[in-house]
C-alpha cells in the first residue's frame, strides 16, 4: 500500500464548520461545550485550537468527527455535511477522518498487539488481504519512527512516546486527508513532546494532511500551526494566522495566553509581557451575559456587560469578539 498518492486533486477548503453547537444538560441547565462555533481548514493546512482547560476545545474536535454528536450547525468536508450522511455515507467519509488522543494507552485497545491495533481500520474497512494488510503496518511503523520488532507485543509494553506514534499510525492507515489532534503531546515528556510535534510536522508536509491541532502550549501551536483559533467557553474569540496573532493578538484573553508563555531574557534583561489573567473561568453553565470573558477581563466597560460583541473580521483574515479592538 502506497502513502504517497490518494488519486485526487485536494479541494481548497477541505473541511468548513459553521455555526456549530454542542449543549449538555447540567444540574437543570444546559452546559454549552461549543456555542455557536464557525472556522473552516483548507487542504494541507493545520488550525491550531487553544484555549484553558475547560473551553470545550476537545468536544469541538470530536463533534466535527460526529464522535459526538452536534446539536446544531454544519460539519461540510470536501462538499458534504456530515450531519446530514446516512451511516454508511458516513462510515465511508470517515477513512479520510481521523483523530489523534490525548492519552496514547487508554486509546489503544489493550487486549491487541501493536500491529493488530493499526490493522484495526484496515480490517474495518475490508481493505486488503491478511498479507496485505501485515505490510501495511510494517510501512506505518516505518514511517512513524518504529521498528517492526514491536508488532506481535502489547501497548503497555512501550514507552509513552512509542505509544503515541503506535496511535498516529493507526491515524495513518487510511491515509486521511484530515486529523483531529486532541493534544497529543500533553501527557509526553518535554523531550517525547518535540520529537511527536517534529513528525507531525513531517506528516503533514509528506501526506498534505490538514490537521485541527489542540493544545494549551501556544508556544507548540506556534510551532505547528498555520493558523490558530483561540476557544473560551464554547466560543471563538480570535482566529488569525499565527504570525499575526503572536505579534498583534487583539482579544485580552488572547494576550493573556501568550503572557503566559515562558521567556528567556534577553542580555539578562526580563522581557516586557502582557498582564497575567486573573481569575478562574467561569462555569459554562451559568455564563457571564453579553460578553463571557468580561468578569476576568481588566479592560471591561458598560457595553461589554449589556451587549455580546460580533465576531467579526478587524484585518485581512483576522478575526476577533471584543466591543474594544
Amino acid at each position: 500500500m502506497s502513502f504517497s498518492e490518494r488519486g485526487e486533486d485536494p479541494i481548497k477548503e477541505l473541511l468548513v464548520v459553521k455555526n456549530l453547537k454542542k449543549y449538555f444538560p447540567a444540574r437543570g441547565k444546559l452546559l454549552k461545550a461549543v456555542d455557536n462555533v464557525s472556522l473552516s481548514i483548507d487542504s494541507g493546512e493545520t488550525l491550531g485550537l487553544v484555549g484553558e482547560s475547560g473551553s470545550g476545545k476537545s468536544t469541538l474536535g470530536r463533534s466535527i468527527l460526529r464522535l459526538i454528536e452536534p446539536d446544531d450547525g454544519e460539519v461540510i468536508f470536501e462538499g458534504a455535511d456530515l450531519r446530514k450522511l446516512k451511516e454508511e455515507e458516513l462510515r465511508q467519509k470517515r477513512k479520510f477522518m481521523q483523530i489523534i488522543f490525548q492519552d496514547p494507552l487508554a486509546s489503544l485497545n489493550p487486549m491487541m498487539t501493536v500491529g493488530q491495533n493499526i490493522e484495526d481500520p484496515l480490517v474495518i474497512h475490508n481493505i486488503g488481504t491478511r498479507e496485505k494488510r501485515r505490510e501495511t503496518v510494517v510501512e506505518l511503523l516505518d514511517i512513524v519512527g518504529l521498528g517492526k520488532n514491536i508488532i506481535d507485543i502489547f501497548p503497555y509494553e512501550l514507552s509513552g512516546g512509542q505509544q503515541q506514534r503506535v496511535g498516529i499510525a493507526r491515524a495513518l492507515a487510511l491515509n486521511p486527508k484530515f486529523i483531529v489532534a486532541d493534544e497529543p503531546v500533553s501527557a509526553l515528556d518535554v523531550s517525547i513532546q518535540a520529537q511527536i510535534v517534529l513528525l507531525l510536522n513531517e506528516l503533514k508536509k509528506r501526506f498534505e494532511i490538514s490537521y485541527l491541532f489542540i493544545s494549551h502550549d501556544l508556544a507548540v501551536v506556534k510551532y505547528l500551526s498555520d493558523r490558530v483559533a483561540v476557544m473560551y467557553l464554547g466560543s471563538i474569540v480570535e482566529l488569525s494566522s499565527k504570525e499575526e496573532l503572536y505579534k498583534n493578538p487583539l482579544h485580552p484573553y488572547t494576550k493573556a495566553l501568550l503572557a503566559s508563555i515562558p521567556k528567556m531574557p534577553k542580555n539578562g534583561n526580563p522581557q516586557k509581557r502582557f498582564s497575567a489573567l486573573k481569575g478562574e473561568i467561569p462555569s459554562p453553565v451559568d455564563l457571564p451575559p453579553a460578553c463571557r470573558f468580561q468578569s476576568r477581563c481588566e479592560y471591561a466597560t458598560g457595553a461589554c456587560k449589556e451587549q455580546e460583541p460580533v465576531f467579526r473580521e478587524v484585518a485581512m483574515g483576522h478575526f476577533v469578539a471584543c466591543h474594544l479592538a
